[in-house]
């Protein structure tokens, strides 16, 4: 996926809203998460330093020597996704799992491209499960007040669905061939231990501080850091990825409290449980599935019920979730956004009447 086009979309859509419906500087910084921005350049900055270290495909060969068919591989690499997803968040998880994939195509016949978006839908799946497992979850989470696992509790018959629907679309969907080794490119040698260790004592110090709302601060001490003792892995960090992030953020978070949207949402009645879960879904294809969150928040009572539609229409078209774009970012594939399309939307069709059904069964 190239992401330039995404960067002049969203930076064109936040430019003509900026001229036709200014706001106050304060809106601006509101919209463009400054916290946000900060998590994912520290999380770049780690991962970097893994990869250069050569862990990454020291792991690759370990696990291809450990599994024995291309399905097997997939759904391992699935379900360590999904898991990871609950503890560390959604893109903690694929800024491990998307370099491990890579790593391991580049020494097997396993598709990559084909992996990755599976890893994509996997992560949406298995972080709708925890109350810390993505944006929209912490936000709905600390709104509504809930226990830790009873939220998890109530988010279970969905992300249960969902985790399923993912599993059985990687058994149908990659080769049922065994895995070939491509001798000639592997390579399981540690370049760098140092590296690797001080990387992923950063990876997980940068977590701790972006739990405790400190992103800031800990990209700043890896800015320094790496900038004295790595600068090579710095110079390396996708930059790109940062902007096109921060012109959705601003375009879609301006887009979204527009008087225009807020009218329109004001005809709804989101006391029923069907409008809710469809207006989150749309709402999340339009507009990514956080600013959707944000957007409704205040206008249903029942913020499980808004968890579930908002987790659900992460899945769809790429804005549906930023996971998908970081998944697609990360693997820098060629037709990488048509293949996601193509899975993703059926995907969706598929799982959303399934999980509503259930959830409302279940409910």
């Amino acid at each position: 996926m190239r992401s330039e086009w995404l960067l002049l979309l969203f930076a064109a859509l936040g430019l003509v809203l900026a001229v036709l419906d200014p706001q106050p500087l304060a809106a601006y910084r509101r919209w463009l998460q400054l916290p946000t921005l900060a998590g994912l350049l520290g999380l770049l900055i780690a991962i970097q330093g893994i990869r250069d270290s050569g862990l990454v495909q020291h792991a690759a060969v370990a696990a291809v020597a450990r599994a024995h068919s291309l399905r097997s591989l997939g759904l391992l690499l699935v379900s360590a996704t999904a898991l990871l997803s609950m503890v560390l968040t959604n893109d903690v998880s694929l800024f491990l799992i998307v370099p491990l994939t890579l790593a391991i195509g580049g020494i097997s016949n396993l598709p990559v491209t084909r992996m990755v978006v599976l890893e994509a839908l996997a992560v949406n799946a298995g972080s709708t499960l925890s109350p810390i497992g993505n944006p929209q979850n912490l936000l709905l989470w600390q709104h509504a007040g809930l226990p830790f696992l009873r939220f998890a509790a109530a988010m279970l018959p969905a992300a249960a669905v969902m985790f399923a629907l993912v599993a059985t679309f990687t058994l149908l969907w990659l080769p049922r061939g065994r895995i070939a080794l491509t001798s000639a490119h592997i390579d399981g040698r540690v370049n760098s231990t140092r590296l690797g260790i001080g990387s992923l004592l950063a990876l997980l110090g940068m977590v701790l501080l972006m739990e405790y709302h400190r992103a800031p601060l800990g990209a700043t001490l890896l800015l320094a850091l790496f900038a004295l003792l790595a600068r090579r892995s710095l110079a390396r960090i996708d930059w790109l990825l940062l902007l096109t992030f921060a012109a959705i953020f601003l375009g879609l978070g301006h887009f979204a409290e527009l008087p225009l949207v807020r009218h329109a949402l004001d005809r709804l009645d989101f006391r029923d449980p069907l409008t809710l879960y469809a207006s989150g879904i749309v709402a999340s294809q339009l507009i990514s599935n956080v600013p959707a969150t944000v957007l409704l928040l205040d206008r249903t009572p029942d913020a499980i019920a808004l968890a579930v539609a908002v987790n659900v229409g992460g899945f769809g078209v790429a804005i549906g979730s930023l996971a998908n774009l970081i998944a697609l970012r990360l693997a820098k594939q060629p037709r990488g956004l048509r293949l996601l399309h193509l899975a993703s939307i059926p995907f969706l069709l598929v799982c959303a009447p399934l999980v509503y059904l259930v959830w409302r069964w279940l409910g």
